[in-house]
Order: structure tokens, then C-alpha cells, then sequence
């Protein structure tokens, strides 16, 4: 008789216990809280929280009125506007792509990338690139720079039209910048990743993914299912995820080479953040105000 109860006592703690497991994984989605368009969540280690960077208008104007939102792992807004455009002393347009390296939070805005002090937030500079139209994605490099894209789009008749400033430049944190190459024909590129000695990117026109050297030399890695690329991140395994508006979807790139579908139903998912210590993926709704907390 013990030993049955013990065993019913051991199984019902266990359902329990995978229940609460289980109940701890789901989908959180951080919505109704004054997101304004959001492209971007970047996981900022040293204080535990997401920055959201929020467009507020355009992704072409220049009108000063953007903003990086500070949320914890948990949904809580902390700081809506914890860097506001509309702030004395800040340079905040139409914020995209987010990367944090040795200290500094570089943001891809339109022709420029801004440099802000963390754990402060102040603004350091704003590096305005000649020629560039839509700066977009943005990756950590291994020294003291990031790599960013443009991804050749200005306005026009409809909305987006072809600018012809396809480029992916390198962007130092002393402000200085150069091109690493720059080609109408690269496809509108997107996400991007500094991996093995070169680049990794996916993009938004032609629905591509793309090693790419130092040099600019590009090879093709397999397209996945759907295209309208965006995010990119590389996960500890080697596979690639991918976030796709064709789709609604975010894919897994496999070392193989074969695509699977890691969550769908996401309307318009933009530049990808990764919690590594919940091993969560981050995901902007771009559409829809909201950001989507994904466990793996």
C-alpha cells in the first residue's frame, strides 16, 4: 500500500512538474504598451533586459522622434522611451537594426549609426554614411566595429521603391567607416551576421541567403520555404534562424543544409534578438506594436 501511494505521490509530482515546465516555455507577448513600430530587439546581458527599437512613423523620415524601449525577460516595460529622439542632445530617427558590442549600443537609422554609451544611454556620435538610404541590419564585428546593411529602399510611388545602394560597410567605434562592398544587385539585404572570418546575410528583395568575405565575394547557402528575409541569428550549433514576412515565419537553417520551421503565425518578423541565458528568441512584430518572447 506505501509503495503505491509513494508511486502515485511520484507521478503526480512529476505531472506537476512538466506541467510547470511546460507553463514556463510558452509564447509571452508583450503587447498594449506604446510599441511604435518596433524592428528590433537586442538582449543586453550586463543589466538582463531587451531594447526595443521603435521607428514611431516612417521607416524614411528623418523625423526625430524614435525611440529604444527597455523591457525585462519577464514582458514588464521598465523605460518606454528610455532613449527618446524627441530628448535634447539625441539623434533618433527611424531606428532598425540594434547590436551591442564592448560597451557601446550602435543603432542603424536611415544614413547613419548611432553610438550610445551603456549601461547610460547617453549618445557618444552619429556616423553618417555618404550614399547610404536604408541602413538596416547590424552585427557585432570581432574587433571594435560593427557591419551594417543598406538595404537599397527609398520612397516612392506605392512605398518602397529600389534606391540602388545595396552595401554592407563596416563602422568603427571611433566613427570612422568603410565600405565593404556596395552592388544594386545584392538583393535588398537584411539580417546580417560576422562569422569565420567574413559575413553571413539574408535578404528582403530576393528572398536570399549569402556567405560573404571580407572582400565582398559572395556564396549561396540555401533560400528557405518563403522569402521577405529580415532577422538573422546564428545559434550555438551552427544553424542559422531566420525570420521571413513571406512565411510569417522563423526557419532553421540546419548545418545540412535543411530548412524547418521553429514557430509561425508571426505577422511581419523583423531583426531577431537572442536571451541567451534563457535561450529565448526575440522577435519584433513589426505590424502589429508588439514583440514575441519565444522559447527554444
Amino acid at each position: 500500500m506505501k509503495t503505491k501511494l509513494l508511486k502515485l505521490v511520484m507521478a503526480v509530482s512529476m505531472s506537476l512538474l512538466f506541467y510547470s515546465l511546460g507553463a514556463a516555455a510558452e509564447r509571452i507577448t508583450v503587447e498594449n504598451v506604446g510599441f511604435a513600430t518596433p524592428e528590433s530587439v537586442e538582449y543586453y546581458a550586463a543589466e538582463d533586459v531587451y531594447l526595443v527599437t521603435n521607428i514611431n512613423g516612417s521607416p524614411l523620415e528623418a523625423d526625430g522622434n524614435g525611440f529604444i524601449s527597455k523591457i525585462s525577460p519577464d514582458g514588464k516595460v521598465i523605460d518606454l522611451k528610455w532613449i527618446d529622439g524627441t530628448a535634447s542632445g539625441t539623434n533618433l530617427n527611424a531606428p532598425k537594426g540594434a547590436a551591442i558590442n564592448r560597451g557601446i549600443l550602435y543603432v542603424a537609422d536611415l544614413d547613419e549609426v548611432h553610438l550610445f554609451e551603456l549601461p547610460s544611454g547617453k549618445q557618444k556620435a552619429s556616423v553618417k554614411i555618404k550614399g547610404s538610404t536604408f541602413l538596416n541590419g547590424i552585427t557585432p564585428g570581432d574587433d571594435n566595429s560593427v557591419y551594417v546593411t543598406d538595404s537599397g529602399l527609398k520612397g516612392g510611388e506605392g512605398g518602397f521603391v529600389p534606391s540602388g545602394t545595396d552595401a554592407v560597410y563596416q563602422v568603427t567605434a571611433a566613427g570612422k567607416y568603410r565600405a565593404i562592398v556596395k552592388d544594386k544587385d545584392m538583393g535588398r539585404p537584411n539580417g546580417i551576421i560576422s562569422h569565420d572570418n567574413g559575413l553571413v546575410i539574408v535578404t528582403f528583395g530576393s528572398g536570399e541567403v549569402y556567405r560573404m568575405d571580407k572582400k565582398g565575394n559572395r556564396s549561396s547557402l540555401p533560400a528557405p520555404p518563403n522569402g521577405a528575409l529580415d532577422g538573422l541569428l546564428r545559434m550555438d550549433d551552427g544553424s542559422f534562424l531566420i525570420s521571413s514576412w513571406g512565411g510569417s515565419a522563423i526557419y532553421r537553417l540546419a548545418k545540412d543544409g535543411a530548412y524547418s520551421t521553429v514557430a509561425d503565425g508571426l505577422d511581419a518578423p523583423a531583426d531577431l534578438g537572442f536571451d541567451s541565458k534563457r535561450e529565448r528568441v526575440l522577435v519584433p512584430l513589426f505590424k502589429q506594436n508588439k514583440v514575441a518572447i519565444l522559447p527554444l
